[in-house]
């Protein structure tokens, strides 16, 4: 809301950061309600605190699409485009029909909303080249 610091008023700051702690709240709110992919940061045990490791987000869900075992995705949800997948989708609540996995497909789009860096495509095109080669 400025648009130079000659206007910059300590009330514009506090509005601007209070919008960005509010933002926050709202993503740590959602991700609480993820199984799978709830955080980020992995602390380590309380006799190895140097073993506390950082995640991102997307490599975890990267390696989740790509992972051999193939379990089924707990926080990725497919959703269906045609008739066959449908009725798949709409069996799999009466009777154990096995959902599509993500990784099933030779082409995966992965829209992430604000933009990835150059050094988060590198990393999602190495996972799937080692994990998954022939995917794009």
């Amino acid at each position: 809301g400025c648009d130079s610091s000659l206007n910059l008023t300590s009330q514009k700051a506090t509005d601007a950061v209070d919008r960005i702690f509010r933002s926050l709240r709202d993503i740590a709110r959602v991700r609480m309600h993820m199984k799978q992919f709830n955080s980020i940061h992995n602390p380590g045990s309380n006799t190895h605190q140097a073993s506390a490791s950082y995640k991102p987000l997307l490599k975890q869900v990267v390696e989740e699409i790509c992972n051999p075992d193939r379990p089924d995705p707990v926080d990725i949800e497919h959703i269906s485009s045609g008739l066959t997948d449908l009725l798949k989708t709409g069996f799999s609540m009466f009777m154990k029909v096995n959902r599509p996995h993500p990784g099933d497909h030779p082409l995966l789009i992965i829209f992430m909303v604000g933009g990835v860096s150059v050094s988060e495509v590198k990393m999602v095109k190495d996972l799937v080249a080692t994990r998954k080669p022939g995917t794009q």
